[in-house]
């Protein structure tokens, strides 16, 4: 199991987008895009909100990028 380090200037940009609610687009490796917001994350995943409110679990390996909206 990896260790959460909050110290990565990535993991703090993803907490600023979930303290600060951004809506975020999502590309995924197989070129899905997903809008909505980041509810939380932690080692291996972040849990992500639709704007429908449906919420889905991304693993980082999957993710491309995100881009605020």
């Amino acid at each position: 199991m990896t260790n959460f380090n909050v110290g990565y200037p990535s993991i703090r940009q993803l907490q600023t987008f979930i303290k600060e609610k951004h809506e975020l687009e999502v590309k995924l490796i197989t070129g899905d895009v997903f809008t909505g917001k980041i509810l939380w994350q932690d080692e291996n995943c972040v849990c992500f909100i639709l704007n429908d409110n449906q919420k889905i679990f991304l693993w980082y390996q999957a993710i491309a990028y995100f881009k605020p909206k």
